[in-house]
């Protein structure tokens, strides 16, 4: 995608084309092989939740939800140890589709990041992951914007913030949409593209959000604390039109922000 000009309108959430967004050809390009960047976020990840999340579920067992799953299994994998149910909370038709066929039993390729997940014994500990998430797992249709208020323990959302609207006011709306639908005191991680141009799927553009490390963490002001943030850089980019990806772990402010959605 143009960069926006100066001035020129900006391409909001609702105008994007999700249902045109292809599962497979995202699939193959960014998770057919563990890069290096995503072995830096698994083990960012891993390290916090091994922390916090065990910390929580030492209480009860957590309900986890992961938001704007795409076809990307390992922020889900990542809260599998602690989570007796885990909701991954998807917008388009077709991701929705490919999310319900690979929880049941997926594949191969994910056996690599759940590796580096089990650098840390807790995750070892789990004897059949694949049982487990068929088990424990379920696909729910639907937006950001829409989250239950203060109703899962521990949560995820790997860029979606970020990846959803040119709009800098929806990339924080869906933020703290994110961060009140978790309990107070829940663990949690977010990764975001930093400086994003927007991003293409086989010939179908979607928008993004040019935000720098500044926007980021102002952007969770006074909704989360133990902020634990990294800028990941590698040899290899991904993709042109980005700088770098940020990951963000932490936990929810103790009082939910006023205003977000209450649970039917």
């Amino acid at each position: 995608m143009e960069p926006v000009g100066p001035g020129e309108p900006r391409m909001a959430n609702s105008a994007g084309e999700w249902d045109r967004f292809d599962p497979d050809a995202y699939y193959e390009l960014n998770y057919s092989a563990l890069r290096a960047d995503d072995r830096q976020i698994l083990e960012g990840v891993r390290a916090y939740f091994a922390t916090f999340a065990a910390a929580a579920a030492a209480e009860r067992p957590l309900s986890g939800l992961d938001v704007g799953s795409g076809s990307n299994l390992y922020p889900t994998l990542s809260m599998l140890p602690w989570c007796e149910q885990i909701t991954l909370v998807e917008f388009g038709a077709s991701n929705v589709v490919w999310l319900e066929k690979e929880i049941k039993a997926y594949g191969a390729t994910w056996d690599e990041f759940w590796d580096v997940l089990c650098q840390e014994p807790v995750y070892g500990a789990v004897e059949d992951p694949r049982r487990l998430l068929a088990e424990r797992a379920t696909v729910s249709q639907g937006s950001v914007f829409e989250l239950d208020r203060a109703r899962w323990d521990i949560g995820t959302m790997f860029f979606v913030a970020c990846s959803i609207s040119e709009k800098e006011d929806e990339f924080r709306r869906a933020s703290e949409c994110f961060l009140n639908a978790l309990v107070p005191g829940a663990p949690f991680a977010m990764a975001y593209m930093e400086k994003s141009e927007g991003y293409r799927v086989r010939d179908v553009a979607f928008p993004a959000v040019s935000l720098d490390m500044t926007q980021i963490q102002d952007s969770l002001d006074g909704l989360a604390t133990d902020l634990k943030v990294n800028r990941i850089v590698v040899a290899e980019l991904l993709r042109e039109g980005y700088e770098a990806m940020v990951l963000v772990c932490g936990r929810t402010r103790r009082e939910p922000v006023p205003g977000a959605r209450i649970p039917d």
